[in-house]
């Protein structure tokens, strides 16, 4: 054992019926916050909040689909909302200034609290099996 501790990552409610009906896996979403921590980031729009692309089944990352991700490094990630570059080009002054006040509330939980949102099922971890090994 390392000592080092894994990054906890975790989909919203609404990100993951997204990923469940564009059938983006967890190992997908594992993919890349590994990627993220090895400063491999799509674009760091500040606040811990990145937009990270993900491959669509089958395909590669230019098609696929950018994501939001609230993110600090090794230790915490939320995959926010999710969207393909065919339905929304990018994000508006005003959506990115709420998904960074998001991100600062978010990250700013306590694990406990963070443990009380997944029993409420408003967040739901992400299967890394990898990480157990």
């Amino acid at each position: 054992m390392t000592g080092k501790l894994r990054t906890r990552i975790y989909k919203s409610r609404w990100f993951a019926k997204f990923a469940s009906r564009e059938g983006i896996s967890d190992a997908t979403l594992v993919a890349a916050i590994d990627q993220a921590n090895r400063g491999l980031v799509d674009a760091d729009l500040g606040g811990g909040l990145i937009k990270q692309r993900v491959a669509r089944e089958g395909g590669g990352k230019s098609g696929g689909y950018r994501t939001l991700v609230f993110f600090r490094h090794e230790e915490r990630a939320i995959f926010a909302f999710g969207f393909s570059k065919s339905q929304k080009s990018n994000l508006n002054a005003v959506e990115l200034k709420a998904y960074k006040q998001a991100a600062k509330i978010v990250l700013a939980l306590t694990q406990a609290q963070i443990e009380t949102e997944v029993r409420e099922e408003r967040l739901f971890e992400v299967n890394d099996y990898a990480q157990d090994l």
